[in-house]
């Protein structure tokens, strides 16, 4: 079974990985994830960090350490970014960057789930957030996030929901495919986003694709978390809609390949295929971020470059 777990990691695409530095608590730095998912056979991984873009850092270590895993990377539109930002979406693309998460540990979605226990910790005692929401006091989308948009679709990038709230990402979604997004992701939409198994079979079929995160299973909090919930989201979803990704770098938690590991075992417990198992942990995420398809392939993104 080792075997066939370490055939299937070959090829796969990581699109939320939480490694150092950061001002966060960190298992591993940026080096040490590109080594151990190089090891793994990993095609590509994406690093996210919630207090500012990594894209500077993997633009560096493309040029420092060329490797055979494809470095993608993001824009978090947090307070340290300056929230909804047009300039720093920008400067992200100009760089490198392949997509934009709306407010995560800033979204006021986020800080209402962490009234009582601080989700996302840091280091060290930090100023507090400021909350932001992408729509007004009557649900109608800010034109800031508009704007936002429209960059996001000129260089047919992916547009992540972040954390906020089910209730947001309904307007965000639908202003987003009218303005020509063509590429939408919701991050762990079971965990803080609260959307329900019949808003993410909705998701899917609008066109977004649903990232489960192996932290929530293979995590220090994974006894909350079953087979039988993690095949209910899949079902939600299908698995032509559904990505796995790590979510994992943090300390205490497994490293993102082992929670890989992880997941995909649980997946082979779940009696899915290895066709279905490579499509949710690297075929989907290949067609989400323009890649070539072809597991492994080293083929340059179909997505604009600015």
């Amino acid at each position: 079974m080792t075997d066939r777990i370490s055939a299937l990691l070959r090829g796969a695409i990581d699109l939320h990985c939480h490694s150092g530095p950061s001002v966060m608590p960190r298992r591993l730095n940026h080096v040490e994830a590109i080594r151990e998912g190089e090891e793994a056979g990993l095609r590509a991984i994406l690093f996210k960090d919630h207090y500012y873009s990594v894209t500077p850092v993997a633009e560096l270590l493309k040029e420092t350490m060329p490797g055979k895993v494809m470095l993608l990377t993001g824009v978090p539109l947090n307070n340290t970014t300056g929230g909804l930002n047009p300039y720093a979406v920008e400067h992200g693309f100009k760089l490198g960057a392949r997509l934009v998460w709306m407010p995560t540990f800033s979204a006021a979605n986020h800080i209402r789930h962490s009234h009582r226990k601080q989700f996302l910790p840091t280091k060290e005692k930090m100023l507090p957030p400021r909350a932001l929401t992408v729509v007004d006091d009557r649900g109608a989308l800010l034109d800031e996030v508009k704007l936002i948009l429209d960059q996001i679709a000129a260089q047919d990038a992916v547009l992540s929901a972040g954390h906020l709230h089910i209730s947001e990402i309904w307007p965000l979604f639908a202003e987003a495919k009218a303005r020509g997004v063509g590429r939408l992701l919701v991050n762990h939409p079971s965990f803080l986003i609260d959307a329900s198994h019949a808003d993410m079979t909705e998701l899917a079929a609008m066109g977004a694709y649903l990232e489960h995160s192996c932290c929530m299973w293979a995590g220090v909090q994974g006894r909350n978390y079953t087979k039988e919930g993690l095949k209910a989201l899949i079902d939600a979803g299908g698995v032509a809609s559904t990505i796995i990704g790590s979510d994992l770098g943090q300390v205490g938690n497994p490293t993102p390949v082992e929670g890989l590991r992880h997941v995909i075992q649980m997946l082979i417990d779940l009696g899915y295929d290895d066709d279905d198992i490579r499509r949710m942990i690297g075929g989907n995420a290949a067609k989400l971020m323009g890649l070539d398809e072809t597991a492994g392939s080293a083929a340059a993104p179909a997505m604009q470059t600015a």
